[in-house]
């Protein structure tokens, strides 16, 4: 996404999180899978993890899908779009897609390794590589 207000960003031209505009902090937008097995499950622990710790705002993913106004919309102002999916299926992704946007950061659970199951256990150190992951695609 391009920066525009002569802002220096990072080499593909985005904007860090710390970095602040005359408007105030980058908004940056996480959605993520909460699909029925472990890696929805983490993907959305890791974005929820990720927006405690002040690295984005996680933001309304069935909104999206529900195509409500106020929330593409809303969606519209944000700079950086962040999607993180559970599974090659890549629902986060393709939503978003499907309501004109594209997320400049797509993270997936199994492509670090983690097997899908049909439970809905969380796994922490797997929750963590994920939004270690999301960070150092922000990173560039």
């Amino acid at each position: 996404m391009p920066l525009g207000r002569g802002d220096q960003g990072d080499a593909r031209g985005l904007r860090t999180v710390e970095e602040k505009s005359p408007a105030g902090p980058v908004d940056l937008l996480i959605f993520s899978c909460s699909g029925g097995s472990n890696v929805g499950q983490i993907s959305n622990q890791a974005a929820v993890d990720l927006a405690r710790d002040g690295k984005g705002r996680l933001f309304c993913l069935a909104g999206i899908g529900g195509h409500v106004k106020a929330i593409t919309e809303a969606t519209k102002a944000g700079e950086v779009l962040v999607a993180i999916d559970g599974c090659p299926v890549h629902c986060a992704k393709k939503t978003l897609e499907h309501a004109g946007f594209s997320p400049q950061v797509h993270v997936v659970v199994t492509e670090l390794g983690v097997e899908k199951a049909h439970n809905l256990e969380v796994d922490s150190a797997a929750t963590r590589s994920v939004a270690e992951m999301v960070e150092k695609e922000l990173e560039g």
